[in-house]
């Protein structure tokens, strides 16, 4: 799924909704932006579907399972022996703030993960959030005009040199480069 949208974009760019020229172009722009946008931070924006994934007693620090990923919602934990492991029985690293980056198991319950018998499967939408939050909505719609309007202007990202000075390309727009320095993922 995609972050923005073409109409979206059109409407920011200033195309009538009726011309349809540029559409698939448009669309792969926003590809781009959006691709540009992850590498950027080192994370996903949105989860459209739920996948499962697996982990093991390597990923286990005691009571609590590390998922070393975002993960914006749990559907369903299967322990490795098999056994459901109910929502009342954990709780979120960190607790009911998304996104999760673990599980750690309610010391009360009497439950251990078992990830020696076979690997701990756990169902969910890994990624930041269900959908993207608005301000990166915005800055995959700025970065993939940003995209589009480079194609007008195909010395725009190559060095120039005059005389002692060389001048670089241009960088992402600075706006684009704001907005995601406060989602850089950091190690875990």
């Amino acid at each position: 799924m995609a972050y923005t949208t073409a109409a979206d974009l059109k409407t920011y760019l200033g195309i009538e909704q009726s011309n349809t020229t540029d559409d698939a172009l448009l669309t792969a722009l926003i590809a781009r932006a959006q691709a540009i946008i992850d590498a950027q931070v080192g994370r996903t924006f949105e989860a459209a579907a739920d996948t499962i994934r697996y982990f093991t007693y390597a990923d286990l620090d005691g009571l609590t399972l590390w998922f070393g990923a975002d993960c914006a919602q749990i559907t369903a934990i299967v322990n490795g022996d098999g056994a459901p492991v109910a929502p009342s029985s954990y709780w979120t690293e960190p607790r009911n703030i998304t996104p999760y980056y673990g599980a750690k198991l309610k010391p009360q319950i009497g439950l251990a993960w078992d990830g020696w018998t076979d690997d701990i499967a756990v169902t969910g939408r890994w990624a930041y959030s269900v959908t993207a939050p608005a301000d990166i909505v915005q800055a995959c719609i700025r970065l993939a005009a940003w995209l589009y309007r480079l194609r007008d202007n195909a010395q725009a990202d190559q060095a120039i040199v005059a005389g002692n000075v060389t001048v670089l390309p241009a960088t992402l727009p600075n706006d684009v480069l704001t907005i995601l320095a406060q989602y850089r993922r950091l190690a875990l």
